[in-house]
């Protein structure tokens, strides 16, 4: 099982085990981590599940798609290490993947 850290806004860290083919958003909002709002659902069609992906790890989980760099234009102070959290798939490539909430989501 693939560890996934979440850091909230606060600085609080929040650590999971998480199955293959889980999104970060779906272990997020399954484990009530704040400020993931996740209003759509995960059908990638809302900015409400932005997150920042740690430095090193940016190059391993790769640059949006076309349509998640879309709805980025909707989210909060976007920055180059921007993902929409329901559009990121946890596997073993990512153990040990970190990201962080924005202060706040759009």
């Amino acid at each position: 099982m693939p560890k996934l850290t979440i850091i909230a806004f606060d600085g609080t860290q929040y650590h999971f085990d998480v199955q293959n083919g889980s999104t970060v958003m779906e272990n997020a909002v399954r484990n009530s981590v704040p400020g993931i709002e996740a209003e759509c659902g995960g059908a990638c069609a809302c900015a409400t599940c932005h997150v920042y992906v740690d430095e090193e790890w940016s190059a391993t989980v790769g640059a949006p798609e076309a349509m998640e760099e879309d709805m980025l234009d909707f989210a909060y102070d976007v920055k180059p290490t921007s993902r929409l959290s329901c559009q990121i798939k946890m596997s073993e490539g990512l153990d040990g993947l970190v990201v962080h909430v924005p202060e706040r989501q759009a």
